[in-house]
């Protein structure tokens, strides 16, 4: 006997951001909780500018336009934290 498992498809319904967490809410009632220092953009940015995102691709991601920064709902549930560039040194 075989069955089937259908995926459920992974999209951002709506996000809150606090001093410490990421905190999205899936369109299929799950939450997901990530901690801030995972993209350290955000660690660094304003309260303003982590304020300031809108949900893209039809919730399979977000996007904050003042520090160019963009996280994928896949990306917060399976992924890693984001690499900081490393400085070219002379």
């Amino acid at each position: 006997m075989s069955t089937a498992v259908k995926l459920q498809e992974v999209r951002i319904k709506d996000l809150s951001i606090t001093e410490d967490t990421i905190t999205a809410y899936l369109v299929d009632g799950r939450v997901i909780s990530v901690p801030l220092a995972w993209s350290w953009r955000l660690s660094e940015a304003t309260p303003e500018q982590r304020d300031n995102y809108e949900i893209i691709g039809d919730g399979h991601g977000v996007h904050w336009p003042d520090i160019d920064e963009d996280i994928s709902a896949e990306g917060m549930l399976y992924g890693i934290p984001a690499p900081r560039p490393q400085k070219i040194s002379k």
